[in-house]
């Protein structure tokens, strides 16, 4: 399998490429570049790319506390699904929760998103909570790493 590039989007171009992946991922969950940059700043966020072309992201919501729950998403654009990108990518930030001293991690995956309930079933993860967000139709569904 050909190595990914995996970078912190740390310029206007790569926390683009977070955005483009992020957005295509979950459109009910659409953010602006300035959304972005925010999230950067608080989370661990990087981008993945195959020589030049895009692949996906991730991010790292660390732990609230010394030990808590930290949330891994791994994002791989459709036309690289099914390479191993996602395994590469979670893996990745799996290490980067345990680092952080999380004792426990979830991730959350839109409903509509069956590839994605799929891939984290498959590593592990049950399901803790399905919600709908005020304001909006979208359903999304919490889990946990068991």
């Amino acid at each position: 399998m050909p190595l990914l590039r995996i970078e912190k989007p740390d310029d206007e171009a790569r926390l683009t490429d977070w955005q483009h992946v992020h957005n295509v991922i979950v459109p009910p969950a659409a953010l602006s570049l300035d959304d972005v940059g925010e999230r950067v700043r608080r989370n661990r966020l990087e981008v993945a790319y195959l020589g030049d072309v895009l692949v996906g992201c991730t991010t790292v919501r660390p732990p609230a506390e010394d030990g808590g729950t930290a949330t891994v998403i791994a994002r791989v654009l459709a036309a690289h699904r099914g390479r191993g990108f996602g395994e590469e990518l979670y893996a990745r930030g799996l290490d980067q929760a345990r680092e952080l001293g999380a004792e426990t991690v979830e991730t959350v995956v839109l409903a509509a998103n069956e590839a994605g309930l799929r891939f984290a079933r498959h590593h592990g993860f049950v399901e803790i909570d399905r919600y709908v967000l005020p304001g909006e139709t979208a359903e999304w569904v919490d889990l946990r790493l068991a």
